[in-house]
């Protein structure tokens, strides 16, 4: 019964759903067809949008209109079955698994992410059925680059910085509406009978006084009496302290965001490490702060024999090999560690390690490593005894590296 039940065609179409959860949303490392879906989708993105620019172009687009006119129906077709993969796979999110499917869908339309991806295939529909002026389905279209904040980790950070400092950005435009409206009153004031023309009412003013805030200065309005000239300098001093705050703040919180997920990420590092596995949460943070990480490429030396011994490193992903003087080769990987015998016993490697495979690395200097054998008695503990079995097994059979699975680094 349960087997009919797991090929039942309901079940076929929410494992179906899932997996198209999976590609178009979670995006998990190792995915290849996920990788796949957001590297064909973000190519489309760029050749939709370089249309769309290449095609305002008078020459180009009477040379070239069937390709134009081709990119565009594809993207349309693309952007309209990814668009309704996302709307139909939305009822996977685990925020909205608990609402019925129709609402969990309506809730992602109206998302931020969800309005973007409708415009960029809006613009194709309405041609056919709406007379709008071309210009305007042209700016709807560029919309499409938008959509490149899905696929940008580094987009999101700064999405994510703003919307948290939304308060004090926030706070930034009404200070600087009041600049605007303060230095445009004065402005009026010492310039209103000399150039009644360009300051003879405050909102006339106030154009000067943004154009000066934002320190472009087109030279379109310019004051001409001695005090209007003293007031402008001012102006475009207190300018600069308005634009130097936004972006200090915005660049502290994008900093922030960018710790916080370093820190989460080597937090999972370290919790893969069976060494490290029953620490609590607080002890966990005292090791992180004596260990960092590294990311070795495939077929980087990690350590090099004969080089004294300075760091040992636990694998927290991937995969290395250790190759002996003799010329034996072993693989480890993830959750064990090398190079601690060389620095407990003060002594060159004699082993090289290659990473084999992309992987992270916590790495543990010496004068660390002690510190750490200090403070937690039992990881000392183990690490001398792993250390210990290390080095009798390989001095059993130094020759032979296949009779011992570690070896002295």
């Amino acid at each position: 019964m349960r087997a009919l039940r797991r090929h039942s065609p309901k079940a076929r179409l929410a494992r179906a759903r899932h997996r198209a959860y999976e590609i178009l949303e979670q995006a998990v490392p190792g995915d290849r067809l996920a990788s796949a879906a957001h590297a064909f989708i973000i190519a489309w993105i760029v050749a939709s949008v370089a249309s769309v620019v290449l095609e305002s172009v008078p020459r180009l687009r009477a040379g070239y209109e069937p390709i134009f006119v081709a990119v565009e129906f594809c993207s349309a077709l693309v952007f309209t079955v990814e668009y309704a993969l996302r709307l139909w796979a939305s009822a996977e999110h685990p925020a909205l698994r608990h609402l019925p499917h129709w609402r969990a869908r309506l809730r992602h339309a109206l998302t931020p992410a969800g309005v973007i991806d409708l415009l960029a295939i809006l613009p194709f529909y309405l041609a056919y059925f709406v007379a709008a002026d071309f210009r305007v389905l042209v700016v709807f279209r560029l919309l499409r680059f938008l959509k490149l904040m899905r696929y940008s980790p580094g987009m999101r950070s700064l999405t994510e910085a703003i919307y948290a400092e939304r308060r004090a950005l926030a706070a930034c435009l009404v200070i600087l509406g009041s600049l605007v409206i303060t230095t445009a009153a004065v402005m009026h004031l010492a310039e209103a009978d000399a150039q009644p023309d360009k300051f003879g009412t405050i909102p006339d003013a106030m154009w000067w006084a943004v154009i000066t805030l934002a320190t472009v200065g087109y030279g379109d309005v310019v004051p001409i009496t001695p005090l209007g000239k003293l007031i402008a300098a001012v102006t475009a001093l207190m300018g600069l302290v308005m634009l130097a705050l936004p972006v200090g703040i915005v660049a502290t919180a994008f900093a922030e965001v960018i710790h916080r997920r370093e820190f989460v990420v080597t937090w999972g590092m370290i919790a893969r490490v069976p060494l490290f596995s029953d620490l609590s949460a607080e002890e966990v943070a005292a090791v992180m702060r004596l260990l960092r990480s590294k990311t070795a490429q495939p077929g980087e030396v990690i350590v090099s024999r004969g080089e004294v011994g300075h760091s040992m490193y636990f694998i927290a992903g991937g995969q290395v090999e250790i190759e002996t003087q003799h010329g034996k080769r072993h693989l480890l990987g993830e959750g064990q560690f090398f190079g601690e015998i060389a620095i407990l016993r003060n002594a060159r490697r004699t082993a090289t390690i290659r990473a084999v495979v992309r992987s992270q690395l916590l790495v543990l200097d010496a004068a660390d490593l002690r510190k750490l054998m200090d403070n937690r008695p039992d990881i000392a503990a183990r690490i001398r005894q792993i250390a210990s079995d290390r080095a009798a097994q390989a001095e059993a059979a130094p020759g032979n590296l296949s009779e011992h699975p570690f070896h002295d680094v």
